[in-house]
Formats: C-alpha cells, sequence, structure tokens
C-alpha cells in the first residue's frame, strides 16, 4: 500500500456489519438445520433488520439493535416457517460471534502499518461488538470499537461526528469512514469531493466505497 494514498487522513473508521463482519455467518453456521433456506434466511433477515432500523428511526421509536436484529431474524423465521426448537436462540448467539470476511486482517494490519489509526462506529450495541471483535480476535487491530447507542438514533449524522471526532480529535478531512459491499474489502483509492472538500475513498474494481461523513450540508 502506497503513503500517498492516505495523504491527509490520521484514522479509519469502519463499519461493522457487512464491511468487517459477516453477517451471513450466522446461518452458515446452521446449515445442519437450515439446509438449503441458509441463503435465503440471510438475506430476508438482513433486509428486515434494516428496514426496521430506518423505520424506527423515521418514527422516532428507538431500540438498540440488538432488539432490531431479534424483531427481523422472528419475521424471517415465521416466513420461511423454520420453527425447529432452540434454533432462534441458536441464531442469535451466532450472531454475537460473526466471522470476520478474510481479508480483513490484513486489510488492518496494513492500514496500521501505514500509521492511521482504526475504528469501528456501529449502530450495534455495545455489548454486541465487543463480542464479535472478540471472536474475530482482531482487537489489536482495531484502536476504539463505537457505538451510535451512546447517542440514540443512527441517523443523526451530527453525532456521528461528534463521536469520532473525539476519539481522535481529528479536524476535518483527517479521517474517513469505510463502507462496502459485502465480502470486497480492498484497499481504496484517494479523492476529494468537489462540493465541500471532505476526502472520498472507493475502489471501482470492487464495490467497495469508503468515505468520510461530509460536514458540508452541500454533501
Amino acid at each position: 500500500m502506497s503513503g500517498a494514498t492516505f495523504v491527509g487522513i490520521r484514522a479509519c473508521v469502519f463499519d461493522a456489519y457487512g464491511t468487517l463482519f459477516d453477517f451471513g455467518s450466522a446461518a452458515t453456521g446452521c446449515r445442519d438445520v437450515l439446509g438449503d433456506k441458509a441463503d435465503r434466511l440471510t438475506a430476508l433477515w438482513r433486509d428486515k433488520q434494516l428496514q426496521y432500523t430506518w423505520l424506527r428511526t423515521l418514527q422516532g421509536r428507538h431500540v438498540d439493535f440488538w432488539q432490531v436484529t431479534a424483531d427481523a431474524l422472528d419475521f424471517a423465521l415465521e416466513t420461511l416457517t423454520l420453527g425447529q426448537a432452540g434454533l432462534r436462540d441458536r441464531l442469535m448467539d451466532l450472531y454475537l460471534a460473526l466471522n470476520v470476511f478474510p481479508e480483513v486482517p490484513e486489510v488492518l494490519r496494513r492500514i496500521q502499518a501505514a500509521g492511521l489509526k482504526t475504528a469501528i462506529l456501529s449502530n450495534g450495541t455495545p455489548a454486541m461488538l465487543h463480542s464479535a471483535v472478540e471472536h474475530s480476535r482482531i482487537g489489536r487491530l482495531v484502536g476504539s470499537v463505537l457505538s451510535v447507542e451512546e447517542v440514540g438514533f443512527s441517523s443523526r449524522i451530527q453525532r456521528y461526528i461528534s463521536l469520532r471526532s473525539t476519539a481522535y480529535r481529528s479536524k476535518r478531512a483527517e479521517s474517513c469512514s469505510c463502507h462496502q459491499m459485502p465480502g470486497m474489502l480492498t484497499l481504496p483509492l484517494r479523492l476529494e469531493c468537489a462540493s465541500c472538500g471532505a476526502i472520498v475513498m472507493a475502489s471501482l474494481e470492487s464495490g467497495y466505497q469508503a468515505h468520510r461523513i461530509a460536514t458540508s450540508k452541500a454533501c
């Protein structure tokens, strides 16, 4: 990785689920029971998880992400007529021990080797995030684990920025927030937002997109 890739950046802040942690690994761990419904369960569970998050945010009816995850799983199990005894509890336990995508440890090591700080910022609860980090053994590669439960609703972007700025005392355009398509974590290219000057990072080849949350209303 070229040092020029991160010129002006001091910290990389990663989303958790679907970026670092493979949310599909929970259902994969129950494939002995789920059989060919494992992939369908993963897709439906994830869709409902996101939909419930958005709806609750819009309605101002906040519950933590653990409750949202459980509600989404209940919907998916009922829809797919999966009522085996103990399956729900088993899946929820596995969600606390999700696998990371295979490339994650090496990418984090290379980012640290470039002298950048790393963190996770997610709508997962502190307990969920710390459990996943411990299970995947990436704790030494992640400097901070930040949960939006510290501030409440996940749509409050300015509070996201406040969390990150407080953690790193970084100035504008000195940190980036990283998101991606599942299983496609690669090193990004560095660009600059024409509207506000914020750092924008993206890799066109993999579909990975990492972007600093802009402070300008223009963005």
